[in-house]
């Protein structure tokens, strides 16, 4: 999926793509999956949740977002969701969950390391969700099935049942 190229921090951030946004990893421009009309249903329905939330938890929830891991690692979650403050334009610390939704053409394996990269760099809360299937999956150095999302710093659960018909 990664497209070679000798291209600089700099240059990635201030280059506007034709397509799909491109993740960006030690000078390489990595292709991200292009959505379906149910990955692009299900990242609407998760964000309207969070979203829902806005005041009452303080969350601040976007969709399609660069966020820097580290300088030359930029990746871009389906969903993530702050807590506390509004983060800046190009976050460089954790959100307080990152989600991944499943394409028809993404390989289980490559999402597990976008979300074992998203925890190694703090984020408590990282969850795959599986729009052909209908389920969650969470992230703790294997691919688990879940019953759902569970943010007991909030109090806060997402069932399946909420997102899926």
């Amino acid at each position: 999926m990664g497209a070679k190229s000798a291209l600089s921090v700099e240059q990635y951030l201030h280059t506007s793509f034709p397509d799909l946004d491109k993740e960006y990893r030690d000078g390489e421009l990595v292709e991200r999956s292009l959505p379906t009309y149910s990955h692009g249903r299900t990242q609407g329905r998760l964000f309207a949740f969070f979203e829902a939330l806005r005041k009452a938890h303080s969350l601040h929830a976007s969709v399609e977002t660069r966020l820097k891991l580290r300088t030359g690692l930029y990746l871009i979650p389906d969903v993530a969701v702050f807590h506390g403050s509004d983060p800046p334009e190009m976050p460089d610390y954790p959100p307080l969950v990152a989600i991944e939704i499943l394409s028809p053409d993404d390989r289980l394996d490559a999402v597990a390391g976008k979300l074992e990269e998203y925890r190694a760099w703090g984020v408590p809360h990282t969850l795959a969700v599986d729009p052909a299937a209908k389920r969650f999956y969470d992230y703790d150095g294997k691919m688990n099935q879940v019953n759902g999302l569970r943010i007991p710093e909030l109090d806060i659960e997402l069932q399946p049942a909420a997102i899926f018909d």
